[in-house]
């Protein structure tokens, strides 16, 4: 598609996400044959169980059959998920989790392994819901059943799907977990864990190790060069840019590594030194869908996974296993999808292509030389187009577009709201695709951006005679606040521009239908302020000529006039935004 646009990925979304290998010799390289066993956990006196060898010897990948944009009117049929199980036995991913345990999804998958007779085993997943016991009290006893009538295909149980890590969206306390954990593992005979983020498990409570027979850790080196940039150095600057690629690479398997050091140094001085650790989720994407520029990439896929491999193949300190996330891409993710060792089509990527005959290849041809890396932006300088188009599928003759990909990326962390790209109506300016905005406001409400990573446009020349346009189709209630940011927080020079939009003005309606706004840049700068956190009026300012927020979307409800707490979750369509003058 043409949009030109990147959206941030939900980390568990970033519910999310789980892992494992590829290349021939790379994916043969991560399956390990150690087996499992966590011995007596000191504080209890329980005879931890020990994972089978089948789940240790076998290659993982985490599997979800979803194949639309919304995964919740998709029905999935035995005949998907044989095609699914058909190429991936082709390709020896015979070990698979799942995340819930779903009659529609986990039931219809047991239930086709077993009619048909088919080699697979299954690590289970059970899905508990921040909030809502009736549900996940019902999950719990689905997983319970499925596991006790499924004994020779489930190898292993998973009650939860990061629900204890800092940032989690489905943040449940560590006591209800042990609760829900304590009930499967009590009812059922396998190995049972639950499934978090490095961070949770290199400080994990006790409540949780006593009642788990092995950690399930997962860890996103990719992830957090977006979310926590500082958290490692993926830009590797001070690499020669032919040696650029593969020092990012290196970097990012030193951090996976480091996650599941940090986890293990953790383990064993808590008294847990038996206990196994899984990596249940790992991967890397194929193609930039959430601000992965520079980093998402075919040939960069594979560098991972081969890294991951060699791994596993030449160490003694490394997890028993690695869960592969995923096995096909899913639409309905938004930002969050390419990781797939397949596409949506079932086509194998380039990280596994060897496993394949080329007919059922993804297009594409390439080589090690096709890598991405980083190249520091050098800027437009000063934009005299009459149009500078930040989301927009037609293009315009003439017209500038960003030095950079815009990264859609909601205020704070976690995110106080999400954007995912869908198909648009005819009726949009814009026909094709627009961005869905979903708010997952604070008491105080919401915000979103379109993030300029590495650099800022001079948009000086729009100051008195430009328009900031776009087209929006919604029914949130009452006012929203629109505009962009100068400055950059990093230099203390933060300056937000956007104003109260009411319904009526501009061209604005909240009726339901597509409407198009088009605002002067005049009317919005007098409504600026100082970004938040910002204490220097002589450097957090208005400069046009240096945007890096080219738009924002927000409702702070004390400045639309909404009370606080007003948890409004109405999504509101963007589509069509760009300046002109």
């Amino acid at each position: 598609m043409n949009k030109f646009f990147q959206l941030p990925g939900r980390r568990t979304a970033r519910a999310l996400m789980a892992a494992l290998t590829a290349g021939l010799v790379g994916l043969s390289g991560l399956m390990v044959t150690a087996c499992g066993g966590g011995g007596v956990v000191p504080t209890t006196g329980v005879q931890a169980r020990t994972l089978s060898p089948e789940f240790t010897s076998r290659k993982a990948v985490a599997y979800s059959p979803f194949r639309s944009d919304n995964r919740d009117t998709e029905t999935i049929t035995a005949a998907m998920i044989r095609e699914d199980l058909a190429l991936l036995k082709t390709g020896g991913f015979t070990l698979l989790r799942i995340f819930d345990s779903s009659d529609a999804v986990a039931k219809l998958l047991l239930q086709t392994i077993r009619d048909d007779k088919l080699d697979f085993k299954v690590m289970l997943g059970v899905y508990v819901a921040s909030g809502n016991t009736t549900f996940s009290d019902a999950e719990v006893d689905r997983g319970i059943a499925l596991a006790k009538a499924y004994p020779d295909i489930v190898l292993a149980v998973s009650v939860g799907n990061e629900t204890m890590v800092s940032w989690s969206f489905n943040k449940i306390d560590p006591a209800q977990m042990k609760t829900y954990i304590s009930r499967v593992r009590d009812a059922i005979t396998q190995p049972v864990t639950t499934d978090d983020n490095w961070a949770f498990w290199a400080a994990a409570p006790n409540s949780i190790l006593d009642v788990v027979d092995f950690a399930a850790v997962h860890t996103y080196a990719l992830a957090d060069s977006v979310f926590t940039p500082g958290s490692w150095d993926w830009q590797q600057t001070g690499v020669a840019a032919n040696q650029r690629a593969a020092a990012m690479m290196s970097a990012a398997l030193g951090k996976t590594r480091a996650d599941f050091t940090a986890v293990r140094s953790y383990l064993d001085d808590k008294g847990f030194k038996n206990m196994p650790i899984v990596i249940g989720e790992t991967g890397w994407k194929a193609v930039a869908s959430g601000g992965e520029t520079f980093r998402a990439h075919p040939v960069n896929q594979k560098m991972f996974v081969d890294g991951l491999a060699s791994w596993m193949a030449g160490s003694t300190a490394k997890p028993t296993s690695i869960v592969y996330f995923e096995a096909f891409d899913e639409p309905w993710k938004g930002g969050d999808d390419k990781w797939g060792l397949f596409d949506v089509n079932r086509k194998a990527r380039y990280v596994i292509q060897n496993l394949y005959p080329s007919s059922q290849w993804a297009a594409g041809s390439y080589t090690t030389a096709d890598a991405l890396y980083y190249v520091p932006a050098t800027g437009n300088g000063t934009v005299t187009a009459s149009r500078y188009s930040v989301y927009a599928e037609a293009t315009t003759a003439g017209e500038a577009r960003p030095t950079e990909t815009p990264l859609w990326v909601g205020w704070n962390s976690p995110a106080t709201a999400y954007a995912g790209e869908i198909t648009s109506s005819s009726a949009s300016t814009d026909a094709g695709h627009s961005l869905e905005i979903t708010p997952s406001p604070e008491s105080w409400g919401w915000g979103m951006i379109a993030a300029l990573q590495t650099s800022a446009e001079d948009l000086s020349q729009f100051a008195t005679a430009g328009n900031l346009n776009f087209s929006i189709r919604t029914t949130y209630p009452g006012s929203i606040e629109v505009g962009f940011l100068t400055g950059t927080v990093t230099e203390g020079s933060a300056y937000d521009v956007y104003m109260t939009l009411a319904p009526g003005q501009y061209g604005y309606q909240n009726d339901g239908a597509w409407h198009t706004v088009s605002i002067p840049i005049s009317a919005i700068t007098p409504h600026g302020a100082m970004a938040f956190g910002m204490t220097d009026p002589s450097k957090s300012k208005l400069d046009m000529s240096k945007v890096t927020n080219p738009f924002v979307i927000a409702d702070r409800y004390a400045v639309t006039g909404k009370s606080a707490n007003a948890n409004v979750r109405v999504p509101l369509q963007v589509d069509a935004v760009y300046w002109s003058k």
